[in-house]
Parts: C-alpha cells; sequence; structure tokens
C-alpha cells in the first residue's frame, strides 16, 4: 500500500485515501471482482485509477456518457497519465491507430461506451490488449430496475469469456439493494467483495418551512447567508420570474 500511498502523493497531492479508497484498492490489487457503491464526489475514479497504475497493462473503462468520459480523461491528461477515450467522431482509421497505441503500451487507460463494445471490430482488438483491470462506471445502467437503464451494459459480462483472470470493479453513486443485486449478477462478478459508503452529509441540513410570501422568505434566507445559492422550482418560468424579482432586490442572480 506504500506504492500506492506514492502515486496518491504524485499525482494527486494528497497524502491520504479517503474512507473506503484503500479498501477498494486492497480489493482490486488482490484480484478480486469489487462492487463499490460511494456517492458523488466520494473519490470512486481513485480507486480504479491507482490500482491500474501499480500494474503492467491498460485498465479498460466502460462508461456510459462522453462528457463523463472526456472530463476524466482530461483529468487523467493534465496530471502527465496517458489515458484515452474512443468517442463518436473518431474516423476508423484513427480508432485502429489508437487502439495500436494501447496494445503497445501507449496508454494506461482506454475508455468508451458499452456499446462500442458491440461491435465485432471493436471488441476483436480490445481482445488482444494487456488488460489488467476492467472498471464499469456508472454500474446502475445494467438494471432494468435503475433510472438509466442501458441494454448494452448487459453485453459487459460477455467480457469475462476473453479476461477470465481480470479483476472487475462495478462503480456507482445510486443502487438499491435490488439494483446492486442485479449488478453483481448481470456483469458475471465472482464472489464480489462489497463496499457501501455512507451517503450521509454531515454538512447540509435539510428544513422545511410553510410560507405565504416565499420571495420575503428567499430574501431572508439569502440575507442570512451571504455564500453563492442554489434556489431549485418548477420550471423554466418560475426560473425567469424569481431570477428577475431577486435581481430587483438587488442580487446578483440567473438561471
Amino acid at each position: 500500500m506504500q506504492e500506492a500511498v506514492a502515486i496518491l502523493q504524485k499525482y494527486w497531492k494528497h497524502d491520504k485515501f479517503r474512507s473506503l479508497q484503500k479498501e477498494i484498492i486492497d480489493s482490486v490489487l488482490s484480484g478480486h471482482d469489487t462492487f463499490a457503491l460511494m456517492p458523488t464526489g466520494g473519490g470512486k475514479s481513485v480507486c480504479f485509477q491507482i490500482p491500474a497504475m501499480m500494474n503492467k497493462g491498460i485498465c479498460l473503462v466502460v462508461s456510459p456518457l462522453v462528457a463523463l468520459m472526456k472530463d476524466q480523461v482530461a483529468n487523467l491528461q493534465k496530471r502527465n497519465i496517458k489515458a484515452i477515450a474512443l468517442t463518436g467522431g473518431i474516423r476508423s482509421e484513427e480508432m485502429i491507430d489508437l487502439l495500436d497505441n494501447c496494445q503497445f503500451g501507449n496508454y494506461k487507460f482506454l475508455y468508451l461506451s458499452p456499446e462500442r463494445l458491440q461491435s465485432d471490430w471493436i471488441l476483436e482488438r480490445i481482445k488482444n490488449l494487456p488488460i489488467n483491470l476492467i472498471t464499469i462506471d456508472e454500474a446502475h445502467c445494467v438494471s432494468q430496475w435503475g433510472h438509466d437503464f442501458r441494454p448494452a451494459y448487459l453485453k459487459i459480462s460477455e467480457l469475462k469469456k476473453h479476461f477470465p483472470t481480470v479483476p472487475f470493479l462495478a462503480l456507482t453513486a445510486t443502487a438499491t439493494p435490488r439494483v446492486k443485486e442485479d449488478i453483481i449478477n448481470e456483469l458475471g462478478l465472482h464472489k464480489p467483495q462489497v463496499f457501501e459508503k455512507s451517503f450521509a452529509r454531515e454538512n447540509i441540513a435539510y428544513m422545511i418551512f410553510e410560507v405565504e410570501d416565499k420571495l420575503f422568505r428567499i430574501e431572508q434566507i439569502l440575507k442570512k447567508n451571504p455564500q453563492p445559492s442554489i434556489i431549485y422550482v418548477r420550471n423554466r418560468k418560475s426560473c425567469l420570474d424569481i431570477s428577475s424579482q431577486l435581481k430587483s432586490l438587488g442580487f446578483k442572480a440567473t438561471y
């Protein structure tokens, strides 16, 4: 674990891991299939990025969102870690070159969508890569009981046939017990180590007020709490109305 901490310090400038990160990394390094349920902002990415950097080969990351892939790739590249995403708009010839570079060790992380895995020629190329870890981000998308079901996620388990000794790491920030069971079963996780972090946010408090004049109450709250605030309303028109009313009261507001 000293090597993991050294990588954390060198590339992320942190001296210690957050809750459960160390345990998840240990599980992956031990070769276990692993399921991790952690809240947004809990540091899920480090749980696969660091163990992948500790082993030879390349980490395959399956992610449902282009924006999410681009953001993670940019963050890795900013730290001088070689990563690439096979997103739409990349020509076939360029994609072949990128996969060649992955095979020859020029990249440490390869991001792609589950739909890309349904392309026969891409799957054939991936089967020849020296993959050291397969990470499934937003793993709840595999469950028909989840709110973001993606049918292509059901095909990810087929990678087990081609990489029987490579650990799978399933990550999500949203999973009921039923969805968790689906994730483990549909991805074919073998006797997985399961980690679940509390979603309790000690810095967040919920208060309910029954008021007659909502704008007046909002004004009171904003004056008492001058830091930037977010106001949720039902529709776009309400956004426009409240934003305009707050501006008339001297607040800087937009929507």
